[in-house]
């Protein structure tokens, strides 16, 4: 793994062990960083082995660092965003919702990076990671449905965050959807990104 790499690993541990001192809820915390605990190891033995871009790993630390933000505040109640709720007039945190749209712009090229190698063309390609963060997302709104009911009932408005939104799944699904449709505008780096990953997988096969 390239040194860039495991600095860009070592500032998320940093930043995620300072966020997890003295959480606003430690309970609705550690529900949060289940999936944390789970996916990290994953995406660092999948780096080690596929040798993803260091722009997808910079863009992943962004949006991981955010996540452990709004895990020690809970995204209903991120205190330093109430400036920007109160400028626009907002009636609630839209926190949680800028999360949910950086999931969809951020993540798209490292899903690209570690499901596509293989497609032979990029508007299958494409289409293909726009699906998975699609269905990542709606999958998300439901494994937090479950979590509430099954784990613990009564951190459902800390965990959840809807803020009486009764369409907040759906809202979150949709901007989600919105972030990653703004990486089609990077049609062409994707293409080369695309032929650089399928040339190391007929190389990685040669080599076999």
């Amino acid at each position: 793994m390239p040194k860039s790499h495991k600095l860009i690993y070592g500032i998320y541990i940093v930043v995620w062990i300072i966020m997890a001192i003295n959480p606003k809820h430690p309970q609705d915390w550690l529900l949060e960083n289940v999936l944390v605990f789970l996916f990290f190891p994953f995406v660092v033995w999948m780096d080690k082995r596929h040798n993803y871009s260091l722009l997808s790993i910079i863009l992943l630390l962004i949006f991981a660092s955010l996540h452990s933000l709004g895990s020690h505040y809970t995204y209903a109640e991120m205190e330093y965003f109430d400036a920007i709720t109160q400028f626009f007039g907002f009636e609630r945190n839209h926190f949680d919702r800028l999360v949910h749209f950086l999931f969809g712009l951020l993540l798209f090229r490292i899903l690209f990076e570690m499901i596509t190698p293989g497609i032979s063309t990029i508007k299958t390609a494409l289409l293909f990671t726009f699906t998975m963060i699609f269905s990542i997302s709606a999958l998300y709104e439901i494994i937090e449905w479950f979590a509430v009911i099954i784990f613990h009932p009564g951190l459902g408005t800390a965990f959840l965050g809807t803020q009486g939104d009764i369409w907040d799944a759906q809202h979150d699904m949709l901007v989600a959807a919105i972030g990653a449709l703004i990486n089609m505008a990077f049609y062409k780096n994707y293409k080369k990104l695309l032929y650089k990953k399928n040339h190391e997988l007929r190389r990685y096969i040669g080599e076999k």
